[in-house]
């Protein structure tokens, strides 16, 4: 089902965060996409911005070079390079023992946001997700979902999404138990959910696989940026 969410209310119980960074990046000569720098920032700091308001974040990937203040946890895939399945698996056990370890009266979060570290434009993205998945998105008929992702020019972006905790444990572990997740589809572990499709018309969920993408994307930053001085500048009005 496709919704066009409106301002973003605050889910109630807020949300964990998961960074999968452990790609090969083979079409960017094998350079770490996490250390990749656009418009002044790494990738991985464009994707820990994006996360500041989660309860717990954990980086999935090799030699995470986490910013220092940063309270984050790091996980990796086994077998190493195992895929986004196989990482997003040891990212969700990474955050649940922490919360584990925590002893808190408060239960883990609800939700969990999923985000490539490959895109720059996440802090766009994410208040669209939560819009999608915070109870005043949920009609009164239909039934809860078990999370939301981008679609941008008609592609599923499953990699810039959020998802129900439970319902994603649940979809790894059926996943993992026939068949191992170690190479799997993401598309093999959505088709599992009821998942709400939020269209990405600004393009926000756009990805770095090569360094045209790098030049592409600056570029485009740099004109998010203009518009929105010049939005501030004659107070909203064109």
């Amino acid at each position: 089902m496709t919704t066009t969410p409106g301002p973003a209310p605050e889910p109630q119980d807020g949300f964990d965060a998961v960074v999968l960074a452990g790609g090969r990046a083979t079409r960017l000569g094998g350079v770490p996409k996490p250390t990749v720098v656009l418009d002044g920032a790494t990738l991985l700091d464009r994707a820990l911005a994006a996360t500041r308001d989660a309860a717990r974040t954990v980086v999935v990937g090799p030699d995470a070079a986490v910013p220092a203040g940063r309270d984050v946890l790091v996980a990796r895939e086994d077998p190493p390079f195992g895929g986004p399945v196989a990482g997003l698996d040891a990212g969700l056990r990474a955050l649940d023992r922490a919360h584990d370890r925590a002893r808190s009266p408060h239960a883990a979060p609800t939700w969990v946001l999923v985000l490539a570290v490959d895109v720059p434009r996440a802090t766009e993205a994410v208040p669209l997700l939560r819009a999608a998945v915070a109870p005043a998105a949920e009609p009164a008929a239909e039934p809860a979902v078990d999370g939301a992702f981008l679609v941008r020019a008609g592609h599923a972006q499953w990699l810039v999404g959020a998802y129900r905790r439970d319902a994603l444990r649940r979809a790894l572990d059926a996943l993992s138990g026939a068949e191992g997740l170690t190479g799997l589809p993401v598309r093999r572990l959505v088709a599992g959910l009821a998942c709400r499709e939020v269209p990405d018309v600004d393009g926000v969920s756009a990805d770095v696989d090569t360094w045209d993408d790098v030049r592409r994307l600056t570029v485009g930053l740099h004109d998010v940026s203009a518009v929105t001085a010049d939005t501030h500048r004659w107070g909203g009005h064109r």
